[in-house]
């Protein structure tokens, strides 16, 4: 599968819709741009220039034979029909959230080192409304909430300006309002931070809050735990909140 800068429009992803209502998103089918132009309203051409800037943009994966082509959605392919799905629950059902589920897990200790620095300490305070404890909750996702996490894209979040000082610059990052719950007990104001700039992999979820979590919930690695997220506003009541905006599901 390649990755690209390929940019991925409405008609793109109509496209994309198209072979998951197939039975793309399960396994390969096989498509002819003839048919998939008729369901798109276009030309064979035009359909077999939308499945090509998919499979550029990696959202595809393509495999052309003499009368067609087996085609299936990739995990970011996924990822970005959920994300349309988001999109579409906020439209109907309003402020639909998201809710992520899994395990408590040691992260690498640099959330205790980054909370503290003055560029972001300061602005958690004025943003969020709280002093964060000096250390994040690491949760390790579920399968199903890895590929649930796009949603964040359609949930508002507050934004942490990047900032440098003599050494280096500190890149930005985003913050969401959720609420931890675990066996039964649930703890909130928390926030999901997402870094502009990590180490951690689509499958890693990074809370901070303005307690010690793994002592107010009794958490230790291993825990299960669900994490609700919702829109966010600003502390301070200023500035405008980031993704859905600009521009949640269960696992």
């Amino acid at each position: 599968m390649s990755t690209s800068t390929t940019t991925v429009g409405h008609d793109e992803v109509a496209a994309l819709k198209t072979v998951a209502l197939r039975g793309g998103l399960r396994e390969s089918v096989k498509v002819s741009c003839s048919t998939l132009g008729e369901r798109l309203d276009a030309s064979s051409q035009t359909a077999s220039r939308r499945l090509q800037r998919l499979e550029a943009a990696g959202l595809l994966d393509r495999d052309v034979v003499g009368d067609g082509q087996w085609v299936t959605v990739t995990d970011a392919g996924e990822r970005r029909l959920r994300a349309e799905y988001t999109d579409y629950r906020r439209l109907f059902e309003g402020d639909a959230g998201l809710t992520l589920s899994g395990t408590v897990t040691s992260g690498m200790g640099e959330g205790r080192h980054y909370i503290q620095l003055s560029g972001y300490h300061e602005q958690f305070v004025e943003r969020l409304g709280y002093e964060p404890f000096p250390g994040t909750l690491n949760v390790s996702l579920s399968e199903a909430a890895v590929r649930a996490r796009a949603g964040l894209d359609s949930v508002e979040g507050v934004p942490i300006d990047g900032w440098e000082d003599e050494d280096r610059t500190f890149g930005p990052a985003t913050c969401y309002a959720a609420e931890v719950v675990a066996d039964g007990e649930s703890f909130e104001p928390v926030h999901v931070i997402v870094p502009e700039r990590t180490h951690h992999d689509e499958d890693q979820l990074e809370v901070i809050a303005p307690a010690k979590l793994r002592e107010e919930l009794g958490l230790d690695d291993g825990d299960e735990v669900r994490v609700r997220v919702t829109d966010a506003e600003r502390a301070d009541g200023t500035g405008r909140p980031t993704g859905a905006a600009e521009s949640g599901g269960s696992a």
